[in-house]
């Protein structure tokens, strides 16, 4: 697998940390402000440029820009006009060498969490959802509206990132319940990821495999990931304790999922793609900024990820040896 780390698209401390780990290649977030036009080649060129220059080779988007993709998943009236610009964009990501793009269909929320303080070992502080704390607002949206707004996308989408060699990554709801809010979440299940999947036929349609939203599901990852390991494009490397109805992140060592045997089975049913952690823990003298990205707590994810990596892949090799 290719080491990542997600980054924001100015540098800050969360680049010296995952540069001091080893980490050469980028996961990155476009800016997302006025300044900044998603369809211009030479706009792009400026943050892609940002990171080479500090030794950072960026590979794929995250998320698609909300400017853009929120229109796209509620339905508008500029709906068209953004998936123009998207289909503009991609062009302009082939052109920068990046041919991956990280996108979800959450509308009106996005990853939800009730709590960002929640103790975890060490008096560090982790992000938790609760439905039972969760307090909507009064938007509603359909399982079939969703469903339809989604099958739209991909159809206008497809063959352009075809054209351009951009694979898109498609994440699940996070978290994984039936709605939030009167607003449908209709990625929910393993099944469900399979029928988005299979809208249109596509090399160039699969998924970014959250292992953690998996578990949430319910879903065995002995099952799902073999049952998707010719689809899965990227992987976020993330560990929970709860269900979907009341969970908390943990360090990536200490929830309910078996890291290194994840790892086996992604080396198991070759998969070889990205993969970054996900949602680490604020550290007890850290001020926190973006809970779940802050700086401090990647030093010990990225350090545990490359000591998985590093274990498991020899291992794998040997065996099929």
């Amino acid at each position: 697998m290719l080491l990542t780390d997600y980054f924001y698209p100015n540098p800050d401390l969360s680049w010296d940390i995952a540069l001091s780990c080893g980490v050469q290649h980028g996961t990155i977030r476009l800016p997302e402000d006025a300044d900044f036009d998603v369809t211009s080649p030479s706009h792009l060129h400026t943050v892609t440029d940002r990171f080479r220059s500090r030794g950072i080779t960026p590979i794929i988007v995250e998320p698609l820009p909300n400017a853009l993709h929120d229109h796209i998943k509620i339905g508008d009236a500029q709906r068209d006009m953004c998936i123009e610009k998207f289909i503009c964009l991609m062009k302009n990501l082939r052109e920068e060498g990046i041919h991956t793009v990280c996108y979800n269909f959450m509308a009106h929320y996005g990853w939800t969490r009730t709590a960002k303080n929640l103790a975890e070992r060490g008096g560090a502080h982790v992000t938790g959802f609760s439905l039972a704390d969760f307090r909507p607002d009064e938007t509603l949206l359909s399982h079939e509206q969703m469903w339809n707004n989604y099958q739209y996308f991909i159809k206008a989408v497809i063959p352009y990132a075809e054209r351009y060699d951009i694979r898109l990554a498609l994440h699940p709801d996070d978290p994984p319940l039936p709605s939030l809010g009167g607003v449908a979440r209709i990625f929910t299940s393993l099944e469900a990821i399979r029928r988005g999947i299979q809208v249109v036929p596509s090399s160039h349609l699969g998924v970014t495999f959250c292992q953690a939203c998996y578990h949430l599901m319910g879903e065995r990852l002995e099952d799902a990931i073999p049952a998707l390991a010719d689809k899965i494009f990227f992987v976020h490397f993330r560990n929970v304790c709860g269900d979907k109805t009341c969970f908390r992140e943990t360090y990536h060592d200490n929830g309910e999922i078996d890291m290194a045997a994840a790892m086996r089975l992604y080396a198991r049913y070759g998969v070889d793609v990205p993969i970054r952690v996900d949602h680490v823990p604020t550290m007890p003298w850290e001020q926190s900024s973006a809970a779940g990205y802050d700086a401090i707590g990647r030093l010990f994810a990225i350090g545990y990820l490359k000591g998985i990596m590093q274990g498991v892949e020899p291992e794998h090799h040997a065996s099929v040896m």
